[in-house]
């Protein structure tokens, strides 16, 4: 038995798909600020790549007398209305790696802890037709760092976790995809990755094609595929 082949490519999307980190660190500030509390660009930092109920109940810790439901619904529409003016902010490289994995036949899923109907704005901004399945914040049975979410897209697209790459830019989401079983790809963006457990470090998906993806996929399986017994060589 050979090592599997690539079937889908599991994408992340605040910061890796797209480059809405600012919008939502420009919607945490004015709510913290309105309730007589400070937040820091390193404290926002410390956000990257959380579910957002947990992101919620930091917000409280800093004074935000909000239900974790009104805050969540709060930064997401206030993102939304972001969105809604500048379009889709995709990160250099995204959009046409995203395009040609498609035209390469191999299946797509986005998967993100932003709540289903922002990631649907999203979606429905992309001019062409991006993804077979969507698994969003409010579909998880259990956020990232947790692999579910990874786990819940494998199911939906009919593959298994090794068929496929994960593309993450947060060390949660990281841990999430590797927890899953997939081959994953860092490509940072706003906090660090070093030690975080990506099984490669892209400075970019500028230039990167779906060639790319299934080279970096079929090498990593090989270094992990553990072959049965039968097998082996004769000898």
């Amino acid at each position: 038995m050979n090592a599997p082949r690539l079937a889908a490519v599991l994408w992340d999307m605040d910061g890796t798909l797209v480059d809405t980190e600012p919008y939502w660190m420009a919607a945490e500030t004015p709510l913290i600020e309105s309730f007589g509390g400070t937040w820091s660009h390193e404290q926002a930092l410390g956000l990257v790549g959380l579910g957002l109920e947990d992101s919620a109940r930091i917000l409280q810790g800093t004074g935000v007398r909000m239900s974790t439901d009104a805050i969540i619904d709060h930064l997401t529409d206030d993102v939304m209305r972001q969105l809604s003016a500048t379009g889709v902010p995709f990160r250099p490289g995204a959009r046409e790696l995203l395009a040609g994995l498609r035209d390469a036949g191999i299946k797509t899923g986005l998967v993100t802890m932003s709540m289903r109907r922002m990631a649907q704005t999203v979606v429905d901004l992309i001019d062409f037709d991006a993804f077979d399945v969507v698994v969003a914040g409010d579909d998880a049975t259990r956020p990232k760092p947790f692999p579910d979410p990874y786990l819940q897209a494998c199911e939906a697209l009919g593959v298994t976790p090794d068929e496929t790459v994960a593309i993450e830019d947060s060390p949660n989401g990281l841990r999430s995809a590797v927890a899953s079983g997939a081959s994953v790809i860092g490509v940072p963006l706003m906090v660090s990755l070093t030690g975080a457990g990506a099984h490669t470090l892209w400075d970019s998906l500028e230039g990167r094609t779906a060639a790319d993806v299934a080279e970096f996929h079929a090498a990593h399986r090989a270094r992990v595929h553990v072959p049965h017994p039968a097998e082996g060589a004769a000898r």
